[in-house]
């Protein structure tokens, strides 16, 4: 086969290599990006993820809904093929977890919050320190989110895990996340395992914290001092209750809620109905007619008025109907129970209603989902058959044309090997094989030379070290006393120089401390009495090393390794219930 014919093969494969290869379509990054975008532009025309009413289920009609929740999977269901943009990403998985769970989709929150916290630690290594100072809060808040969804699933256990995991998390840092973590753990034993005397533990606690901190002026010490008074309430600490409910309607009159930019008109008026209740259970009648005076002021005021829900009437009328009856104004009292009880059926029919319509859409926007998923699922599975088949046709070509090659060449090259050896003399032959078996028994000497020679010098090195032990060995048959001990020694680390540890074992904790800089940074900071062989012993069981590897590389028995566990254990300040390894796995 010419030179001619072969470069002709080999254009014919690379058209055919370029005509029939094939790759299964996906979104590009930016395309990808770019619908992200659009979707997000037509979200926010709607419903901005900056206002209240977007994480309100009665703001939405049913067709609304429908649009929002198939825009909203149609954002998750784009972030995958999104490359870096990790905020954008970041803030699209924990908005739709905040969404989902205000909303009452509590398994969907879920989803998103594990998708947010997984994707921050896949990538927190990218954000700028001032964005995960940023991020901080939401962390937090997400943490406390999780442990209240898994308690609405009814996954108790779960909760209660993730409670104390955002404890942890929150009090290393001066923030009020840590306060909003006691008090979402106390709400969890309140309304969730009704264990009122544990719930108010953790409920003083925050309240101390915001007391004593810059937060004292913070909304969230009115929600802390609401749920201490509730509780007294279930108490009958009737005294203790009102003062608290009349400290919180003095609070909430002049408190900014940031959320809403504005006062919390709702908590106002919540707080006042129950000041009211509470001073008519104490007799207080007087006290109770004037408070409830001062929410019908509020309620008609044009600035607040458009702020009243309907549940925040409900508990005006309540209040109204209670004071009456303390009154003896026994028929006006009727006619207001009349009213509480028409507006309460009310509420009640707009809630079933609104619960069976958000159930209808979610079912159909989980059916829809299903169905496309089930569409993509099958025309990916085609794709990939046919390109395995495309693969598979090409590479079968390619074979077939390259064998036909190399058979040629093969066959080329014999020819002229027999052509060769034919124009070869025999006495050529005869000197270069006579030369060939004189080099090669040369390079079988020369080999032997160097293998005896190194044999040699290992033998005189053992024959030196053994004679030296042997010349040390009469020696300490002859010598007493001290000079005996010293001899001993001498022997002794002779031997455990022999079987000592070599530098690599330097070299793996030269590396360990390289690469747990940043542990060793954090370790320093909260505990500066440790050791630099603690730090160590740290680091090793961070990477999850079992006790006997640790033992080994620290070249000491499993006995001390436990006590040095031990000493570690204190200088940690775990209590004796806390297990060492997960504690430093969430340093």
């Amino acid at each position: 086969m010419n030179s001619k014919t072969l470069r002709s093969l080999l254009i014919f494969v690379s058209l055919l290599f370029s005509i029939h290869s094939y790759s299964q379509a996906q979104l590009t990054s930016d395309d990808a990006l770019s619908q992200f975008n659009e979707v997000q532009k037509t979200i926010e025309a709607s419903f901005p993820q900056n206002e209240m009413r977007t994480f309100r289920r009665e703001s939405f009609s049913e067709i609304q809904l429908k649009t929002y929740l198939t825009q909203h999977f149609k954002q998750l269901d784009l972030i995958p093929f999104i490359k870096d943009n990790h905020v954008i990403k970041l803030d699209a998985y924990l908005h739709s977890a905040n969404w989902f769970k205000l909303i009452g989709m509590p398994k969907e929150s879920i989803k998103s919050y594990k998708d947010f916290f997984a994707y921050y630690d896949a990538n927190e290594q990218y954000l700028t320190n001032a964005e995960k100072k940023d991020y901080l809060k939401m962390r937090s808040f997400g943490y406390d989110m999780l442990a209240v969804n898994y308690a609405k699933i009814s996954q108790i256990d779960s909760a209660d895990v993730q409670h104390k995991f955002n404890l942890k998390f929150a009090q290393q840092f001066n923030t009020i996340s840590f306060p909003s973590a006691l008090n979402n753990y106390g709400l969890f034993f309140y309304w969730t395992k009704k264990d009122l005397e544990t719930a108010l533990i953790h409920f003083h606690r925050a309240f101390d914290i915001m007391s004593q901190s810059e937060f004292s002026n913070h909304y969230l010490l009115g929600s802390i001092r609401d749920n201490i008074a509730d509780i007294y309430v279930e108490q009958n600490k009737l005294n203790e209750a009102n003062t608290l409910y009349q400290n919180n309607f003095e609070f909430y009159k002049h408190t900014i809620n940031v959320d809403l930019e504005s006062l919390d008109i709702t908590r106002l008026i919540s707080a006042g109905s129950q000041y009211v209740s509470t001073s008519l259970a104490l007799s207080q009648v007087d006290d109770a007619e004037k408070i409830f005076n001062e929410l019908v002021t509020i309620i008609n005021d044009p600035i607040h008025n458009t702020k009243v829900q309907p549940s925040s009437f409900l508990e005006i009328l309540k209040a109204k109907e209670a004071l009456y009856f303390k009154q003896n104004k026994f028929k006006d009292a009727y006619q207001i129970s009349k009213e509480v009880k028409t507006l309460e059926d009310s509420l009640k029919s707009l809630t079933a209603s609104s619960e069976q319509k958000w159930l209808t859409v979610v079912n159909e926007i989980v059916l829809d989902q299903v169905k496309q998923n089930f569409v993509v699922e099958n025309n990916l599975k085609e794709n990939k058959i046919k390109s395995q088949r495309s693969k598979l046709w090409i590479t079968s070509l390619i074979s077939s044309i390259f064998i036909i090659l190399l058979l040629s060449v093969i066959l080329r090259r014999r020819q002229y090997l027999i052509i060769a050896k034919n124009k070869q003399q025999l006495a050529e032959q005869s000197l270069e094989f006579t030369a060939l078996k004189n080099e090669k028994l040369n390079a079988e000497i020369e080999s032997k030379k160097r293998d005896l020679s190194d044999f040699a010098i290992n033998l005189s090195q053992n024959q030196e070290w053994a004679k030296a032990l042997a010349d040390k060995l009469e020696q300490l048959k002859t010598t007493k006393g001290r000079e005996r001990k010293k001899l001993l020694d001498d022997f002794e680390q002779d031997i455990q120089n022999k079987i000592k540890f070599d530098q690599d074992t330097e070299n793996f904790y030269d590396r360990l401390d390289k690469l747990g800089d940043l542990f060793y940074s954090a370790l320093h900071t909260n505990y500066p009495n440790l050791t630099k062989t603690e730090i160590r012993l740290c680091s090793l069981i961070r990477l999850k090393i079992d006790s006997h590897a640790i033992a080994n590389l620290q070249n000491i028995t499993l006995a001390s390794l436990n006590t040095s566990r031990y000493r570690l254990r204190k200088k940690l300040n775990l209590a004796e219930g806390d297990n060492l390894d997960e504690f430093i796995q969430f340093l």
